[in-house]
């Protein structure tokens, strides 16, 4: 894999629909996604539950996976994309399930300088998610290749003490996966877009598309997608509508520089 760690780090956001509970069916999309990305990508981002999919019931104890099956298949995604990949799923431990996104290092190994694989378990559930999935407690930064980077999934972004602690650190990055509800995308990019300028960061936003598959009928969702990329300044970069494509956006080193020489809020904290 070419190095490129010196160069401003492109980011590519795969929106996919997923199959709940289909995980073999989930990671051949995502391989087959990550085989299609354009050269030159350096991060590739998925959505919430990209791998296994969510339902609220006893099933979801059924799809989910431990920590080294989910990293085994998406160090094959990496390995496909040949860039540093983060994505959602279900992880089991024990008798809890946790909804864990994952960052895996270039091409899988972090023998190319993009840090070591790490998993964040979402903080805040959303509503009957917290009956069937436990809360996570760590808060995650890991190192990509577009610098020092925090994790956060879907309904974290409501919480400005998550934003705050991140500012705190002066992460270069923020990577939100999400699924969020179609009928809520004016939430969703509001505040995607406000998690960018609160820490002077760029920030990406990850969202599944399509509709619930393997939810009981009653229970049919259907997702926003709306992907995006911001600036440190909250403007929008790059961002997709609902339906299936791939985001590319550049995170340029020199525009999140000079954004933070402006705000100055960064060097003062």
């Amino acid at each position: 894999m070419t190095d490129r760690s010196s160069d401003d780090p492109t980011v590519a956001v795969p929106q996919v629909p997923v199959e709940d509970l289909a995980v073999d069916a989930n990671a051949d999309r995502l391989r087959d996604r990550a085989a299609d990305l354009p050269s030159g990508v350096d991060l590739a981002v998925f959505p919430e539950y990209a791998l296994t999919g969510f339902v609220a019931d006893e099933r979801l104890r059924e799809a989910a996976l431990s920590r080294d099956v989910a990293r085994a298949r998406l160090e094959s995604v990496a390995e496909t994309a040949g860039s540093a990949v983060v994505a959602g799923y279900a992880e089991r431990d024990g008798d809890a399930v946790y909804n864990a996104t994952a960052y895996v290092p270039p091409g899988g190994s972090s023998e190319d300088g993009g840090g070591e694989f790490s998993a964040y378990r979402k903080r805040h559930l959303w509503d009957d998610e917290a009956e069937w999935v436990e809360p996570g407690g760590d808060r995650v930064i890991v190192e990509t290749p577009a610098g020092p980077t925090g994790l956060l999934t879907c309904y974290d972004l409501n919480f400005v003490a998550e934003s705050a602690w991140f500012a705190e650190r002066a992460v270069d990055a923020l990577v939100v996966v999400g699924a969020w509800p179609a009928d809520h995308v004016a939430n969703w990019r509001l505040l995607v877009r406000a998690r960018a300028p609160d820490g002077v960061r760029w920030t990406v936003g990850a969202g599944r598309t399509g509709t619930a598959g393997g939810a009981r009928p009653a229970e049919a969702a259907t997702y926003a997608g709306n992907s995006l990329v911001v600036r440190p300044d909250g403007a929008v970069a790059a961002e997709l509508g609902r339906e299936p494509a791939t985001l590319t956006a550049t995170l340029d080193r020199d525009t999140l520089s000079a954004q933070r020489d402006l705000v100055g809020a960064v060097d003062d904290i």
